[in-house]
């Protein structure tokens, strides 16, 4: 699989890494062994970029990282992690003592003294703009307790000044073939800078896999439940922000799209990779199988002019009024 390179840190990933949300909380029962065995199926399918947050089932995201990694110590792994969230969602907790206690646990949980990159996991708007906040970070850089810092956004308009911040390696934004804003603005902004775009929630949580109808019910404790309306974080982090019922309907469409031998998730994962400005797209997995079949689409051939203009014309008709004047 092809690696692309966070310019500014000199860091690589593959294009195809691995979301680990799954494998923390929130997606229902995941159980250590299928954890693990997601994990072991995704780098032998040429994964070499894990994400992961220390609000992941509370940290045990992180753990079962470290207990993967500890028993594959040939394996080179990029591992990123996000912190922020375990407090209230006030600019002033974004401060330096918090940055060392949120770290230091993260450190304790992947088994490291120093982590790869760490990101501000989607903070109020004003953290980005605040020098002390990135003089912070700097400072977590100096003391090596991370080899890089970026951040993770909700908004273009987040995504763009973070991007100015010269000490930034990369953005975390959700794009897919439903949440095609980015394209816009962000990442040509990023590629001027050098600075790496990881996509985020890139099967739209799983509608783009074209597996769901109307009638689908998911767990209690899956967030495409509980957060539907935005109800415990932003809405766009659930079906991308489309409402469920004009997301199956576009999935149909959208899955009608995909050439012969290619999955509906395996085609949105080739479309986003293929944008100029992607470093890596990190897809979940809850079974070795969706591991395996994600990273294929890393390896797929360029898709035909007439998909990608089908796949624009889908997004004009029946997403793009629900999304852009939001994100």
């Amino acid at each position: 699989m092809d690696e692309r390179e966070f310019s500014r840190s000199g860091q690589h990933a593959s294009v195809v890494g691995l979301g680990t949300w799954q494998l923390g909380a929130d997606w229902g029962d995941v159980d250590e062994k299928d954890a693990l065995a997601v994990l072991e199926a995704a780098a032998e399918s040429g994964v070499t970029f894990f994400d992961t947050a220390d609000v992941y089932g509370d940290g045990r995201s992180e753990e079962t990282i470290a207990t993967f990694l500890s028993s594959r110590p040939d394996l080179h792994v990029l591992v990123a992690t996000k912190m922020g969230r375990r407090v209230d969602q006030v600019p002033e907790n974004y401060v330096l003592d918090n940055f060392r206690a949120w770290n230091d646990r993260s450190r304790r949980n992947l088994g490291v003294d120093r982590i790869d990159l760490v990101q501000l996991h989607c903070p109020p708007t004003p953290v980005y703009s605040s020098d002390e906040v990135f003089d912070a970070l700097d400072t977590l850089v100096e003391e090596e307790r991370i080899a890089a810092y970026g951040v993770s956004v909700e908004t273009c308009d987040e995504a763009l000044t973070a991007i100015a911040r010269p000490g930034v390696a990369s953005v975390q934004i959700i794009l897919n073939p439903f949440r095609m804003k980015p394209l816009q603005r962000v990442l040509p902004a990023a590629r001027e800078a050098g600075v790496g775009i990881i996509a985020r929630v890139p099967l739209a949580s799983g509608l783009l896999s074209g597996k769901y109808t109307k009638d689908t019910v998911f767990a209690e404790n899956d967030h495409r439940t509980f957060n539907r309306h935005g109800e415990a974080f932003d809405q766009g982090e659930t079906f991308s922000g489309v409402d469920y019922a004009t997301g199956v309907e576009a999935a149909a469409e959208f899955s009608a799209l995909a050439p012969e031998g290619v999955t509906p998730a395996q085609l949105a994962l080739a479309w986003i990779g293929r944008q100029p400005g992607v470093t890596t797209v990190i897809p979940g997995a809850r079974s070795p199988e969706q591991a395996r079949a994600n990273a294929a689409a890393g390896k797929l051939p360029p898709l035909s002019t007439e998909t990608l203009t089908a796949i624009s014309d889908l997004y004009e008709r029946r997403i793009k009024e629900q999304v852009e004047a939001r994100w």
